[in-house]
């Protein structure tokens, strides 16, 4: 099992910047993609970037040019630089890790507790 903890978040103003971290620990386990999600009350949990093992990256249309992920594999650890925050950012931000045990098997998912970040206008 892979546990992540996260950190980072909080309260900024608009126009602000937050940086949220990830690290995952466990067992012996092969880390693939690694991403942030979002959710805001009423509203679906969304995908916030993403990055590969390989270092390759995709964001939501709202964040481009906003936020970056950055990921470093030997400390299993991903990381989202927040700037130009906006109120409509206002979330509960979690990280996921989709890891599997060796090469060859399924992939299993992984969650973080969650991490508020408010926006105040």
């Amino acid at each position: 099992q892979v546990r992540l903890v996260e950190s980072g978040g909080g309260l900024v103003q608009a126009g602000g910047s937050l940086r949220l971290s990830c690290a995952a620990s466990g067992s012996t386990f092969i880390i693939g993609t690694m991403g942030w999600y979002r959710q805001s009350p009423g509203k679906q949990r969304e995908l916030v970037a993403a990055i590969t093992s390989g270092g390759s990256t995709n964001y939501a249309d709202s964040v481009k040019g906003r936020f970056t992920i950055s990921r470093d594999n030997a400390k299993n650890a991903v990381w989202l630089q927040m700037n130009s925050l906006k109120p409509e950012d206002t979330a509960v931000y979690s990280c996921n890790a989709k890891w599997r045990l060796r090469y060859g098997v399924p992939e299993y998912d992984s969650w973080g507790q969650g991490t508020e970040v408010t926006v105040s206008s």
